[in-house]
């Protein structure tokens, strides 16, 4: 059984069955930032970094390494892609390599590797404060899109159609933590808007080559946020085997610089052809993974593990299913929740997790300039079409019971 080094878990809701699955497939060493917990049924032994530094990280697969070896290093956590590049490097072991793990945190870097080998992409600029924002803005034409150079879960970003909104959302955007930027004065980018269907695509990449693993469609809500109020996924979508896609992703990711790993690549199929969003270091969140293996029966972390460890991951589809998840909001921009749970006996038949996610005496605020986090609880489904899987989802959320008033 090889030996795989997993940096960082997040939340157990959205992780534990990857780590269960990779549990039982490899001697798993866990590097993390306070006692294990529920992770302890999966792994073989635990390393704690107080605080994940990069050098506390960096040292303790070290230390693994110099004691039993290893044979692979990975993550799904975006705050630790970097770190764990560093550490594969380290060790001498495939992974992405730290500038293309850089490139893929940093959205501007992103933006100009990209710009060097002529790949499609939105007109970005990076601006320092509102004046420069605002040139920009006009130079590219309204609607245009703000968002943190580097952000995560959409947080901050919003589609802003003149000067007064871009000015009101400036602040936002400039506030969040720019952690490992080279300039973190000049934290804002001001991008084209493009039209069209926006899709992601998760990849495992070996030695340069990549492997589409699924396709996940979005659906959005509460404009002009991008908010992400759920997703679904096709076993058989056509679009994993396009090749203008294919190629498309090939050009990226050589652009980047990026070896080996897994991959969240966004991008829009606009009328001149696919143009990239961003490409994020890791596999996609929201339970994506977990959609990906109800549809078609490939894991997608059993595959980067495989990947990180340099072997062929297995990509074998043995369904071919539609599946998705859709989250509920409350009603109020502020809303205290007093009652919240789901009725099992109205769920139906195609439901799989149906998840409260928070308690009785939260006060819940719907996604605003400086919040991306109003949910508050999810359900998910498989089912043979889109059509089926959408009403399934609808009769799940419908099956939420809820009390609540305005905070």
């Amino acid at each position: 059984m090889k030996r795989l080094v997993v940096v960082g878990t997040g939340p157990r809701l959205y992780r534990e069955f990857m780590l269960r699955r990779i549990g039982g497939r490899y001697d798993v060493h866990l590097v993390i930032g306070r006692s294990a917990e529920w992770e302890m049924p999966y792994v073989s032994g635990v390393s704690v970094v107080p605080g994940m530094t990069a050098d506390g990280i960096v040292a303790a697969v070290r230390a693994v390494a110099a004691r039993g070896g290893v044979d692979g290093v990975m993550t799904w956590a975006e705050d630790h892609v970097v770190d764990t590049a560093l550490a594969a490097a380290a060790v001498g072991l495939p992974g992405p390599g730290p500038d293309a793990a850089r490139a893929c945190r940093d959205k501007h870097v992103t933006r100009s590797a990209l710009a060097a080998r002529g790949v499609p992409q939105p007109q970005s600029e990076l601006v320092a404060d509102v004046a420069e924002a605002r040139a920009v803005a006009e130079k590219f034409g309204y609607p245009v899109v703000i968002k943190p150079r580097a952000g995560v879960a959409s947080q901050a970003v919003a589609l802003v159609r003149d000067g007064e909104e871009l000015a009101d959302h400036f602040a936002s955007a400039h506030r969040l933590p720019a952690a490992d930027l080279r300039s973190p004065d000049r934290s804002v980018m001001i991008e084209e808007y493009l039209t069209g269907q926006e899709i992601a695509v998760d990849s495992v990449v070996r030695d340069g080559r990549v492997l589409p693993v699924f396709v996940s469609h979005k659906e959005m809500g509460y404009a002009p946020y991008f908010e992400e109020t759920g997703h679904w996924t096709r076993g058989d979508d056509p679009l994993l085997g396009d090749p203008v896609i294919t190629r498309f992703l090939t050009r990226v990711h050589a652009a980047v610089g990026y070896a080996t790993g897994a991959t969240h690549t966004e991008l829009k199929l606009t009328d001149e052809g696919p143009k990239l969003i961003e490409i994020n270091g890791r596999l996609g969140g929201d339970l994506l993974s977990y959609l990906c293996d109800s549809a078609s029966g490939v894991d997608p972390g059993l595959a980067l593990a495989a990947v990180s460890c340099g072997d062929a991951p297995d990509l074998t589809r043995t369904r071919a299913l539609c599946a998705g998840i859709r989250f509920a909001y409350p009603p109020w921009h502020e809303t205290r929740v007093e009652e919240i749970a789901f009725d099992e006996s109205a769920l139906p038949p195609e439901a799989g997790l149906a998840v409260p996610l928070v308690r009785p005496g939260e006060v819940v605020v719907l996604p605003h300039k400086d919040l991306m986090e109003g949910r508050v609880a999810f359900a998910t489904a498989a089912a043979a079409t889109r059509e089926e899987l959408s009403a399934a989802l609808d009769r799940a959320l419908a099956a939420l019971r809820c009390t609540w008033s305005p905070a």
